[in-house]
């Protein structure tokens, strides 16, 4: 977040200091409830910056494949690079710092809050490891049955 405060900008889940966008989805009943489940969400993890509406399956994509199955692993992954560089003798916090620089420019540059690109060297280091670290057909968690599984094992239906 980009909040001034700094206690804010350590709201790192709703705890009602940072603003945040929140998604919402009718599961069930009449459409006036929506906007009933909506005021709930909005006082639950608010400050709300704003509001978007999905429905219940592509809340689904959002959470869990999105969030938890791709992002959370990736970013496991990531953890554990910063624990192996320390392993082979980087000073943890050198590293931490290193890697906490290097991914608040990454981030901006892959979801457009900056016009820049990658270095030409940057581009060939992703496109070599690529392959390396991830399967070809990663993107079958998005396919429907995938989805399905994935929300009955989280939820407890499997």
């Amino acid at each position: 977040n980009d909040e001034p405060d700094p206690a804010a900008r350590r709201d790192f889940f709703g705890s009602g200091l940072a603003k945040q966008a929140i998604v919402c989805a009718l599961m069930q009943g009449p459409e006036e409830d929506y906007a009933k489940g909506e005021e709930i969400a909005a006082r639950m993890f608010g400050p709300v910056l704003r509001s978007h509406r999905v429905t219940v399956e592509q809340m689904a994509i959002l959470e869990p494949v999105l969030s938890e199955t791709v992002a959370a692993t990736c970013l496991s992954v990531i953890r554990e690079a910063l624990d192996e560089a320390a392993a082979r003798g980087v000073p943890f916090e050198a590293a931490r710092d290193f890697l906490m620089g290097h991914l608040n420019i990454e981030i901006a540059i892959l979801f457009n809050e900056i016009d820049w690109k990658f270095s030409a060297g940057a581009q060939k280091a992703i496109e070599e490891a690529k392959p390396k670290l991830f399967r070809r057909d990663w993107k079958q968690v998005f396919e429907e049955a995938d989805v399905l599984e994935s929300v009955a094992r989280i939820s407890g239906g499997h």
